[in-house]
């Protein structure tokens, strides 16, 4: 049973820095994705950035590419989201995904992935 676990999530002002962390257990072998995804009040679901295990390669959405980084320590089965340069409108509550072991063709839709962890809020003023 895989199982996600967020940290990291905080308030900060604009301009600042935050990393979340995600703790992916359960996972046995094979590849497979590790996401983040976003949700704003009154907002759709977005997908922020994604890492595939099988190769490392990464994807951001428009919107934070530049100014987030994602990145996995295998030791620790963690995967990160460093995020830079924050601006008010990342501000929503940011939920870790992993798929099971295949491959996603769109990496930031989250009808690819079938974990999800609980959610950590991030919150940026001005």
């Amino acid at each position: 049973q895989v199982q996600l676990v967020e940290s990291g999530g905080g308030s900060v002002q604009a301009g600042g820095s935050l990393r979340l962390s995600c703790e992916a257990t359960g996972y046995t072998s094979g590849a497979y994705f590790l996401g983040w995804f976003r949700q704003a009040p009154g907002k759709e679901r977005e997908g922020v950035a994604a890492f595939y295990t099988g190769d490392s390669r990464t994807t951001y959405a428009d919107s934070v590419k530049g100014r987030f980084t994602i990145s996995r320590d295998n030791t620790k089965n963690t995967v990160y989201l460093q995020m830079n340069s924050l601006k008010p409108e990342d501000t929503a509550m940011y939920y870790c995904a992993g798929s099971r072991t295949r491959w996603i063709s769109h990496p930031l839709a989250g009808s690819g992935y079938n974990y999800w962890g609980q959610g950590t809020q991030v919150t940026v003023s001005s």
